[in-house]
């Protein structure tokens, strides 16, 4: 219908010759493919202005840390190349997040709250399967509550890398990063809960998630042994989702969530809440009551 809608055109026009007519009809043709082959990515509607990606959400594009050439001179376009070179990102940063294992909410404090059995073994599990991985880790770090200070404790056993470089970091400590949408009736923080600790998670986002350093001459590996809370905001936020969503995410307890972020700043997920490697019978998400303390 589009094609003969063309030739009534055409005929209006009357280039007058067989080949006009024939060079006309398949430029139209070829018109209509293009229109077919853009609908495919949808490129031939708006975006939401909210999916647009933003290539410096970082702060560390590199045309964005580089001082503007002062005019068109030779000497300038030079220290304008020199200094982009220099400030440009060639490696791959790889964050691997682990969440805690299992434990008991006893007592007031949180030097109580330490791994159940099954916690522990979860751990381990989790361990074996970093070791299998085959990564060098570059960085270790780990939440200053027990629970997490626990499960990386029973992973260093497991993977190659000296306990002394371990960073202990207080930022990543569990908390309640946003008010979520959709809200949830059992679970409801004061409003300053979100205003303290949502800052603080936005923080530790900050401080660890970014692209690779231009010094970096390789890829790199990061382990973040830390909090479902925290691990859930953290995915939000790389992939630049609302980060208001975090609470549809569910992470089980030693799970591991796998984040790369390319020399372009672009974010992928290789895993989210991986615990496959571990046996039905030890996947766990909740805070089990001290009946249930028995594997």
């Amino acid at each position: 219908m589009v094609v003969w809608s063309g030739v009534r055109k055409f005929s209006a026009v009357a280039f007058g010759t067989g080949a006009g007519f024939s060079a006309y009809l398949y430029q139209h043709i070829k018109s209509e493919e293009r229109q077919v082959h853009s609908s495919w990515t949808n490129s031939d509607k708006p975006i939401n202005p909210f999916a647009i990606w933003d290539s410096n959400w970082d702060f560390r594009n590199p045309r964005h840390l580089v001082k503007p050439a002062k005019n068109d001179s030779p000497q300038e376009e030079n220290r304008y190349n020199s200094d982009l070179e220099k400030s440009t990102t060639r490696s791959v940063r790889h964050i691997i997040l682990v969440r805690h294992g299992e434990y008991l909410d006893a007592g007031e404090t949180d030097d109580t709250h330490c791994l159940t059995q099954k916690g522990c073994i979860q751990a381990k599990y989790a361990g074996q399967r970093l070791r299998e991985m085959g990564v060098k880790w570059d960085k270790i770090i780990v939440s200053t509550m027990t629970r997490a200070q626990e499960t990386a404790e029973i992973i260093l056993k497991e993977i190659d890398f000296e306990p002394k470089k371990v960073v202990n970091c207080p930022y990543i400590r569990e908390g309640a990063p946003i008010p979520p949408q959709p809200p949830v009736g059992h679970w409801r923080p004061q409003e300053s809960q979100f205003f303290r600790d949502g800052a603080r998670i936005e923080a530790a986002f900050r401080r660890y998630f970014h692209r690779a350093f231009p010094t970096d001459k390789k890829d790199t590996y990061t382990l973040i042994v830390g909090h479902g809370n925290v691990i859930r905001y953290f995915v939000c936020r790389a992939l630049q989702f609302p980060p208001e969503a975090w609470l549809r995410i569910n992470v089980n307890h030693a799970s591991i969530t796998w984040l790369t972020i390319q020399p372009s700043g672009n974010v992928t997920i290789k895993c989210l809440g991986d615990s496959g490697f571990m046996p039905a019978q030890y996947l766990t998400n909740r805070i089990p009551s001290e009946a249930k303390n028995v594997v």
